[in-house]
């Protein structure tokens, strides 16, 4: 699957009822230069979120949890520091596509 077959940032991506899948390790540059600028979360348990649909309709989210600064304060991880990020979406095909999408933009993806 190429990024190309991917839209995102261009319209509202209905994201209700996505659950965690899967999580990878990457670095957030990474995930900015693969699907542009995240969204800031939910100011709580959440600082950044891909919302990403395919052309299929199938929908994924790309968020970190609990790890950061919104909800640890200091003590979180900056943002741009995190590297475990979960995947998010209502069928596990999103994150195989996630992971192929990251994989082949990076040379890599770990964990499960």
């Amino acid at each position: 699957m190429d990024v190309s077959l991917l839209m995102h940032h261009n319209k509202e991506i209905d994201t209700c009822c996505t659950s965690l899948i899967a999580c990878i390790d990457v670095d957030y540059a990474t995930l900015k230069r693969i699907f542009g600028k995240p969204t800031f979360g939910d100011g709580y348990k959440v600082d950044a979120e891909w919302e990403i649909e395919f052309e299929d309709g199938k929908v994924a989210t790309i968020y970190n949890y609990k790890s950061g600064k919104n909800y640890n304060g200091s003590n979180g991880t900056p943002k741009t520091k995190i590297r475990d990020w979960h995947i998010g979406g209502r069928e596990e095909v999103v994150a195989d596509r996630i992971k192929e999408i990251i994989k082949k933009h990076s040379g890599f993806v770990k964990k499960n």
